[in-house]
């Protein structure tokens, strides 16, 4: 199993935290490895699969968090594990539930409060990133939850580049058009700088953030990308968790 990591959290060993990928359980195509219950993929392959990447993270299925994505600035307070409603972030005090992030292509941002013991997730599309969904979890944690930017650390996950991700102009208009390439009269978005300006004006020590230039359109044999592949992709799961005492 193929599992991406980061090198920032693993400084600090009450965090756990991975990608999955294409690669497990020697699943092939379509699918390959998926951890989504919702691309056409056996519901019991999918749980085989979730069991295994969890276990190797060293959580159990029952400890996830999970939301319905839905491409809004909705952020949700974490209490418990399981299917939690619609949102796309999440913001967790508690230790032992894994908060899930599904992508394959979004940018998906993991966020540590090494000081007060805070964990969030986000998923930031295009919608997500228009409407600064990673700004106001910020806003968030400071203003709820006694966070400092200071105190933050950032790993931001494996999306889409801006290269491979044309979009029309009624997209493009609503973007600071330092995110829009013109390249022979196409328009791409990127959406990975526009999150990483915002944890940059939101005061985010740079080196504490960590971005994973992998884009997953480009990454074929390791990583899903709905762009690419359509309707038979699948998803990935990035998790992160504080451990108990």
């Amino acid at each position: 199993m193929e599992i991406i990591r980061s090198k920032l959290f693993e400084n600090f060993p009450e965090i756990i935290f991975g990608m999955s990928t294409k690669i497990g359980l020697n699943r092939t195509d379509p699918f390959y490895f998926n951890l989504s219950l919702t691309v056409g993929d056996s519901a019991a392959i999918v749980k085989e699969n979730r069991n295994a990447f969890f276990n190797k993270l060293g959580l159990d299925s029952n400890q996830i968090a999970y939301q319905k994505q839905i491409h809004s600035d909705i952020i949700r307070f974490v209490e418990h594990s399981g299917l939690l409603g619609e949102s796309d972030a999440m913001i967790t005090t508690k230790q032992n539930i894994g908060l899930a992030i599904s992508t394959a292509d979004c940018t998906p941002i993991f966020i540590y409060d090494s000081k007060n013991k805070i964990v969030a997730a986000v998923h930031s599309g295009w919608r997500g990133t228009q409407k600064q969904i990673l700004k106001k979890t910020l806003d968030n944690m400071v203003n709820n939850f006694n966070s400092k930017t200071e105190n933050l650390l950032v790993y931001v996950g494996p999306s889409i580049s801006q290269k491979n991700y044309e979009v029309g102009e009624e997209v493009a208009v609503q973007f600071d058009q330092k995110y829009i390439m013109n390249k022979n009269g196409k328009l791409y978005l990127d959406v990975l700088m526009a999150n990483v300006d915002m944890l940059n004006k939101c005061t985010v020590p740079k080196n504490q953030i960590e971005i994973s230039h992998l884009c997953t359109y480009n990454e074929k044999e390791l990583l899903h990308s709905f762009r690419r592949d359509g309707s038979l992709s699948g998803r990935s799961l990035g998790v992160i968790a504080m451990k108990g005492d």
